[in-house]
């Protein structure tokens, strides 16, 4: 497997708002007084070069206010260093650069240049990791102290952390919140430093109690009341659990303290496999259980993956057709329309075409197998549609998105007259280019979207006046993939697969926070590839220019179906 990292409400009831804004989060809460530790002297006789070069290496461990990196400062350097800000993540490898001024071997100062590409920073507020791009060019100033041995008498603006040092000593963490309903627990991924391990929990539980990240306020929502904090640090007891005391919580409802729980297992499950005790000011949290573990929570996902029965469907030929590629039942299936595209709800029983009609398209919505409603919706061009989820088990959604145009993104929704089309504000979206692919997560929460060849992902902001928004889009991984996504889906709540025109990355898997990127096997594909689905447990489809293709995981060679399927053909699973 080759994987290549690179440089991205109103809530229940008895339940306070999160709050909108917060203290920054220290990076490392257990630094300290740097003097009280003795970080390791540079060797002796280093050439400022590689003094810098192993500078910007030590500055990676942030432990004890970056006591490692400051052995490289001289006394005073180390008084103004500035070690604050959010540190910014930086390709592994990079350069250090004489400069014109540096004339003589034995001269007393030197200026060194530190170049490398960006890739992200750290958002100190929320730990959350932000792409950033571009290229990095800083000074750094040195001098000879008394002992001859060259030091950095001038560092440069900020902290500046080769990836590979960072994943070295951040661990990436899942938080999870709710959707806006409270049916579906959402992930939002973190990093913590590593040392000390023992209390990662803690921080977990620290970053959990001040809400959702910056880019997803206003998508997600918290049982954790306003004003919550750790009554005492969390860590194991004497039996073996892990215990997170809570105070200022307020009065809380049994169905709030459930989901307070929810969301405190489900995140700290990534972090420890003990058992975890809830209190509320030294007492469980709730009289029914004393001790849960993620098996013993509510966590939505089964609105989020298709029933094992819904196997995934096809457009070819102006049909739809079953993955066998037997007609589906029903008139879109038997050619009553000319469908260009398609989307089936999670629960399997709704069917949303974009279907020609004359010279242009229009959207169709109905039962899988009955006739489909035309939506009074004009448009030259109409992105393959996407449905939201519908809140409750074995209950049809009654939402379906696509885009008019390239420009303007609709949510078509079922009322008491028939399906009618309702704006969604997509301005920060279609700012980027024209969008010709848009795929709503499972949850509702983030869409996925081509826009101009570009892969970017937004959070889904619902307003109480029933107003909805894209924001915070974030473009992820583009100096890998550039502009030549095709298509996407989410084959998790945090993992997006994309096909592009790139023979190098045929089928690519990145997280939403654009820190990681895996490329699928190349075996047997051929680009451009211009469908791929996803979801939960089920293998990637792929059509390319010879047929439908699967694939388990990213180190699978690409099986050929037996469904014989004409290049231009969609793959879709429901959602």
């Amino acid at each position: 497997m080759l994987v290549v990292l690179l440089g991205v409400l109103p809530v229940a009831a008895g339940c306070a708002a999160i709050p909108t804004q917060t203290s920054p989060i220290p990076v490392n809460p257990s630094a300290g007084n740097a003097s009280a530790v003795a970080a390791p002297e540079p060797v002796e006789g280093i050439d400022p070069l590689t003094l810098v070069r192993e500078f910007v290496n030590a500055a990676a461990n942030p432990e004890n206010d970056y006591a490692a990196a400051r052995a490289y400062l001289t006394p005073e350097a180390e008084k103004t260093w500035d070690t604050k800000g959010a540190p910014a993540i930086i390709e592994t490898t990079f350069n250090t650069v004489p400069t014109a001024a540096a004339a003589d071997d034995d001269d007393e100062q030197r200026t060194v240049l530190l170049q490398g590409k960006n890739v992200g920073r750290l958002q100190l507020e929320d730990n959350s990791f932000v792409q950033l791009l571009g290229n990095l060019e800083t000074p750094i100033g040195l001098q000879r102290d008394e002992q001859d041995q060259w030091r950095i008498s001038e560092p440069p603006d900020g902290i500046f952390v080769p990836l590979a040092g960072f994943q070295q000593n951040y661990r990436r963490v899942t938080l999870y919140f709710y959707d806006q309903d409270f049916g579906v627990l959402v992930p939002d991924p973190r990093w913590v430093v590593v040392a000390p391990s023992t209390s990662i929990p803690s921080r977990v539980v620290n970053l959990l109690l001040k809400g959702p990240a910056v880019g997803m306020r206003g998508a997600l929502s918290t049982a954790v009341p306003n004003g919550a904090a750790q009554r005492k640090n969390t860590a194991e007891n004497d039996n073996g659990a892990l215990e997170v005391d809570l105070t200022k919580v307020g009065d809380i409802t049994a169905a709030a303290a459930r989901r307070i729980v929810a969301q405190v297992v489900k995140s700290l499950a990534g972090v420890t496999s003990s058992r975890i005790r809830v209190l509320v000011e030294g007492q469980p949290i709730s009289a029914d259980q004393e001790e849960w573990r993620p098996a013993d929570v509510q966590t939505g996902e089964a609105l989020t993956t298709p029933a094992a029965g819904l196997t995934g469907l096809l457009v070819e030929n102006r049909r739809v057709l079953q993955v066998n590629g037997d007609p589906l039942p029903g008139p879109a299936g038997q050619g009553a329309y000319e469908v260009l595209s398609a989307a089936q709800s999670m629960d399997g029983s709704q069917l949303a075409v974009v279907a020609r009609t004359g010279a242009s398209p229009r959207l169709r919505v109905g039962g899988v197998q009955s006739d489909l409603a035309q939506v009074d919706l004009v448009a030259n061009t109409l992105t393959r549609p996407t449905w939201l989820l519908s809140g409750r088990q074995d209950e049809p959604s009654g939402e379906v998105w696509t885009v008019v145009d390239g420009t303007d993104v609709v949510r078509v929704i079922r009322t008491d007259n028939g399906w009618t089309a309702n704006a969604v504000n997509a301005s920060e979206l279609s700012l980027i280019g024209k969008i010709t692919e848009l795929r709503l997560s499972r949850d509702g929460t983030r869409v996925a979207a081509v826009v101009d060849g570009k892969l970017i992902v937004a959070a889904v902001v619902r307003g109480q006046d029933s107003a909805v928004s894209l924001r915070a889009p974030r473009n992820l991984q583009p100096s890998v993939l550039g502009t030549s996504a095709l298509s996407l889906d989410w084959l998790a709540q945090d993992v997006v697969v994309a096909s592009t025109s790139l023979a190098a990355w045929p089928i690519a898997k990145v997280n939403i926070d654009g820190l990681r990127i895996e490329r699928y096997n190349t075996s047997n594909l051929t680009v451009p590839v211009g469908s791929v689905t996803a979801a939960p447990g089920r293998n990637v489809l792929a059509v390319d220019q010879s047929g439908l293709w699967s694939a388990g995981d990213v180190g699978d060679v690409w099986r050929a179906s037996a469904t014989a399927v004409a290049p231009g053909a969609q793959a879709f699973y429901p959602g």
